[in-house]
């Protein structure tokens, strides 16, 4: 079953292989509309993941600021989110429930 992403009425993600870390469903990068994303300066760090490097959903006139995130680089511990893409901030994401889960160090949270 698919996990699919929304936001303000539009699909910006579907895919049968997202990757699941901490309850967020992760998005293979070639099952995301990429033309509803545009790089955002800001970026985060998690202390397993390494650091986070942000997107802008836009979708007609609406922009979400930093509503999506990947890690470019992750640290090893988190290698199977590599290429993948996470969104929060009111994006609606359906069946993340069928999202493999991966393993995480023991107590890693970001």
């Amino acid at each position: 079953m698919k996990t699919e992403a929304f936001w303000n009425g539009q699909r910006i993600a579907a895919s049968d292989s997202c990757v699941k870390v901490e309850g967020t469903a992760y998005f293979p990068a070639a099952d995301i509309a990429m033309q509803f994303l545009t790089p955002s300066s800001h970026t985060s760090v998690c202390g397993w993941k390494g650091t986070a490097g942000y997107f802008n959903i836009v979708v007609g006139d609406q922009t979400n600021a930093n509503a999506a995130w990947t890690y470019r680089e992750p640290k090893v511990a988190a290698a199977a989110i590599s290429g993948h893409v996470a969104f929060w901030k009111g994006v609606e994401v359906k069946g993340a429930e069928h999202a493999v889960p991966m393993d995480q160090p023991d107590g890693a949270v970001c």
